[in-house]
């Protein structure tokens, strides 16, 4: 009984298959001959497959076809994609696959993400990088609360509005802070 061997290499089990295969053995038993040397490396479908394959014509072992869609996204796909998310920040990824229909969503989705810097914000694809429009205004505010904490002190801060409400519950209970209409 021959030694099993450990981690054969993918060409290596084709050629086994390839060679079986000229001596006319059938896939279950091609199968069953490399169970026995290299383990369960393949299963039987693949064995049948491969058989396939080389009683068609196929030579080469080291050569594997690739299946599916493309992974690439042309440039001229790119800037359609670009300018239907600029036209319409809620179009979705199914509706682009429309314009590139051989590539896959999962592509599409990082074309977008990684390519053109988008991410979905609010079922709106937001760039991710600040225009110059969104840091000067972003600069303006913070300028703002800067002088409204200048003149009103530490007091200024009870009346920011954040996600939580119990900030603005205590304004209201507490007139006192009337300085907060208004402020920020």
């Amino acid at each position: 009984m021959a030694v099993p061997i450990q981690s054969p290499a993918k060409r290596e089990v084709r050629s086994v298959i390839g060679f079986l295969n000229t001596n006319v053995e059938r896939p279950a038993e091609i199968h069953k001959q490399i169970v026995a040397v290299c383990d369960n490396v393949m299963n039987r479908q693949n064995v049948t497959q491969k058989c396939r394959e080389f009683s068609e014509g196929r030579t080469d072992v080291n050569f594997e076809k690739k299946k599916g869609r493309p992974s690439l996204i042309s440039d001229d796909f790119l800037q359609e994609m670009e300018g239907r998310i600029s036209r319409n920040r809620r179009v979705t990824i199914r509706e682009l696959n429309h314009i590139v229909p051989e590539v896959s969503k999962t592509t599409i989705h990082e074309a977008v993400t990684e390519k053109l810097g988008y991410t979905k914000l609010c079922a709106r694809w937001v760039p991710k990088i600040l225009t110059d429009d969104h840091k000067t205004k972003w600069i303006g505010s913070i300028l703002d609360f800067l002088t409204c904490y200048a003149k009103e002190g530490d007091e200024i801060l009870y009346c920011i509005v954040t996600g939580d409400e119990t900030l603005a519950l205590t304004t209201l209970r507490n007139p006192s802070n009337s300085h907060c209409n208004g402020a920020i």
